[in-house]
């Protein structure tokens, strides 16, 4: 060995070329007779020279006019398939909804949640978890007349939050943040949070740049190439943040082992305690301090991020679009008038509802879904596809699948109403997914859509700050579609 190279540089060069060898042998043995068709790759990186690697979604959509609705990318030495367009990912995630039901291996999502929690767990850990979860909600008042109380309540603190402002611009980011996740906070701890308080805020500030951190190079490297993980970057703020995330749910959830009260459950942590509590006897028990922390955040993260990203996109639409909102005033005042808006005036409200429909199907907040996985060898569309291949569901060309939507490209409230002015269900409308891995708060996040809109139309106009008279819709770089940082002005209806 050169007496100038330390055994540290000499470590790392042998393994470094250990892995080469170990990618180069797998790249060789990747070839699947059979397997779906897509374009060439080179050794090592395979196509990411070719994709856009912070909105890699643009690039699958380009490929799927070329190689169709079912093809394959070499992400490194992993070969991922794509699905493309309504049917195709109906067909997946629905009709074949046993094969294509497993969690795709992703290596921050695995560094995170050590496979514990919901959303990124597999196999029998993720089936009582969800299980428990959706069981809870529902005990909790999710779906219920509870739950919408809590929305309402909250509602009237983000009314006050905007008339504060009095017309003057402000970022409705971090009080859109607040508010929607203040509904899932209540379930959880069993009571809301104030806006200003420094922890709520601390907690919010880390998903918010996680989710930004995700959809950064550095990261998705890290995803393709985990040996690339000593290096600075991305990976490593997202796991710091992580851990300080859990250190606050430790902190909670051991104050309420305090004063933990079998006959008298009020809230999501207590209800997990107590049934930990149950099974303390059982070495298998899935019910231990790691999932808690897990399903927390997982419910945390998924209660406030989509939700609140979705009704942002929907007044920076109500700007841009001001006689489609004259028409959303109009319908409120017609129906509701000044009383409190519910989520059952939607059945009264076909223009209202359609206008939210269509924000969510042009927000695309997560455009590539969650990945996917399959559980066994499965022959899908003519093309065969190995066990634990990682798949992709483009959920971006159901929501643009121009089959499906008249105007995929345009703000189009129509998408969503027939000739007489009646709400219209499209069974492409999937911003939730479908299939096992639907987004468990779907019906809440329905509701929370709902009358945060409608509750904040009533009470406001939307309008661009002075001397702006538009806004670029392009989103930001991030793991979902979050508008670039922006002003709005709210003007209390009189």
């Amino acid at each position: 060995m050169d007496e100038g190279l330390s055994v540290t540089t000499y470590v790392v060069l042998v393994l470094t070329i250990l892995y080469i060898l170990k990618l180069l042998t797998s790249w060789k043995k990747g070839n699947v007779e059979n397997f779906p068709p897509g374009p060439p790759g080179l050794p090592l990186i395979g196509n990411l020279h070719k994709l856009n690697l912070k909105k890699p979604h643009f690039s699958f959509l380009e490929l799927a006019n070329r190689y169709g609705p079912v093809f394959s990318v070499q992400m490194g030495p992993r070969k991922i398939v794509v699905i493309a367009g309504y049917e195709a990912v109906k067909d997946a995630l629905v009709d074949h909804a046993e094969e294509f039901g497993e969690r795709g291996k992703t290596r921050i999502f695995r560094d995170m949640d050590k496979d514990f929690g919901i959303i990124h767990s597999r196999g029998e850990n993720w089936k009582v978890m969800r299980r428990f979860a959706l069981t809870t909600l529902r005990d909790f008042g999710m779906g219920k007349s509870s739950i919408e109380e809590k929305i309402t309540e909250e509602c009237d603190y983000l009314v006050e939050r905007f008339a504060s402002y009095k017309g003057k611009p402000f970022d409705a980011t971090m009080i859109m943040n607040a508010g929607v996740a203040n509904i899932i906070v209540a379930v959880l701890l069993g009571h809301r949070m104030d806006y200003e308080d420094p922890e709520f805020k601390r907690l919010i500030s880390l998903i918010n740049e996680n989710v930004r951190l995700f959809g950064t190079t550095m990261v998705g490297l890290y995803n393709i190439f985990p040996f690339l993980g000593f290096l600075p970057g991305g990976h490593k703020t997202v796991l710091k943040n992580v851990e300080e995330s859990c250190e606050f749910i430790t902190k909670t959830f051991v104050k309420y082992l305090k004063n933990l009260d079998a006959n008298d459950q009020r809230s999501f942590i207590e209800a997990y305690l107590l049934r930990q509590k149950e099974e303390a006897g059982n070495p298998h028990s899935y019910f231990h301090n790691d999932n808690l922390t897990r399903v927390v955040r997982n419910l945390f993260v998924a209660g406030m991020e989509t939700t609140s990203t979705t009704l942002r996109w929907g007044f920076l639409l109500m700007m841009k679009y001001p006689d489609i909102q004259e028409k959303v005033h109009k319908e409120i005042a017609s129906v509701i008038g000044t009383a409190q808006p519910t989520y059952s005036h939607r059945l009264q409200m076909p223009y209202t509802n359609a206008v939210i429909h269509e924000i969510q199907r042009m927000a695309d907040i997560v455009p590539l879904s969650l990945p996917h996985e399959t559980t066994r060898d499965v022959m899908f569309r003519g093309f065969f596809i190995p066990k634990d291949t990682y798949i992709i569901p483009l959920l971006s060309s159901v929501l643009r699948d121009k089959t499906q939507f008249e105007k995929p490209e345009e703000f189009y409230p129509n998408h969503f109403l027939d000739s007489k002015g009646n709400f219209l269900k499209k069974d492409a409308f999937m911003p939730f997914s479908a299939g096992r891995r639907v987004c468990a708060g779907e019906n809440l996040a329905r509701m929370e859509l709902f009358i945060f809109f409608t509750s904040l139309l009533q009470k406001f106009t939307f309008h661009f700050p002075p001397g702006i008279t538009d806004m670029d819709l392009t989103p930001a770089a991030g793991f979902t579609n979050m508008p670039k940082q922006h002003n709005i002005c709210s003007v209390l209806r009189v």
